[in-house]
């Protein structure tokens, strides 16, 4: 077997797939693909509720049917008014579909599409985008919600409102660089996607989305020391910089800061997985 020889690829060419250049290229043209992935985006939705009589308004319908059953059982235990209430929850509901939407089927975005991977030569990023896209589909059919409500228990909202759209375009810069980041650690370690499913649920409860924070805040004693501790869940910061100018509150410039902040952090730490692991996904999945 001496006269065998194995040929192995290049050094610069084994360097260069973990290039600065080649992380950018993949969300270029990835970007560049747009009528690819916002087509799949949106037969995915198609798809859901294929034969539906409803189709895809079922989405807002079954958000609104939960809104409305959350909304009433926790405004009696909390002592709200229904009024406000509802729509602060609803509101908390809409937000945190998108954010629990991006971690969860961003953690087996990879896996998922395990037979596109390898057989469509195609970048990383367009199976990002296409999952980003539906979410953000998803919101927007949830929006009619948002409307009725506010319809419904008029608020004034005031110039204040426009802040929702940079606040939304925040939402989904962010929701980028978490499916990157949880699709290929989870592609590579599979007990990653459960633990991701346990935190997000845990994460739930300790956002301020069924309960006010500002009313828990403003109690007296421990139970408004410990209210103050949700300053310290990310999660929180993104629901109040989209929540507060959908609901005619004041904004809050400080949410603005922690969530600017987390997605440079995020997005960095994002593009240095995809520098160094992109190539390997293909034989991971």
């Amino acid at each position: 077997m001496s006269g065998v020889q194995i040929e192995r690829p290049p050094l610069a060419d084994v360097a260069g797939s973990r290039s600065w250049r080649r992380a950018f290229d993949d969300l270029r043209l990835g970007w560049s693909q747009r009528s690819l992935w916002g087509y799949l985006g949106w037969q995915d939705i198609k798809q859901r509720y294929r034969r539906s009589v409803l189709g895809p308004l079922w989405i807002s319908i079954s958000m609104g049917v939960i809104a409305l059953a959350m909304g009433i059982l926790y405004s009696a235990l909390f002592e709200q008014e229904i009024d406000t209430f509802l729509p602060y929850l609803a509101t908390g509901l809409l937000i945190w579909n998108f954010i629990s939407g991006c971690i969860l089927e961003g953690s087996e975005v990879f896996i998922k599409n395990e037979g596109l991977i390898k057989h469509l030569p195609s970048p990383l990023s367009v199976h990002v985008f296409r999952l980003v896209w539906r979410q953000m589909l998803f919101f927007l059919h949830n929006l009619v919600i948002w409307a009725a409500l506010i319809a419904f228990f008029p608020r004034p909202l005031g110039w204040g409102v426009l802040l929702a759209f940079p606040a939304f375009a925040l939402l989904v810069l962010n929701g980028g660089w978490i499916t990157i980041l949880a699709g290929i650690v989870a592609t590579r370690f599979r007990d990653i996607p459960p633990i991701i499913a346990s935190v997000t649920q845990l994460l739930f409860f300790m956002t301020p989305i069924v309960w006010s924070y500002d009313d828990f805040r403003s109690r007296p004693g421990a139970v408004g020391e410990r209210a103050q501790l949700a300053e310290l869940n990310p999660v929180m910061h993104f629901v109040e910089i989209l929540r507060k100018p959908l609901l005619g509150d004041p904004t809050l410039w400080r949410h603005w800061v922690v969530a600017g902040a987390i997605t440079v952090l995020g997005w960095a730490a994002a593009l240095v997985i995809l520098r160094k692991y992109r190539s390997r996904v293909s034989y991971w999945v």
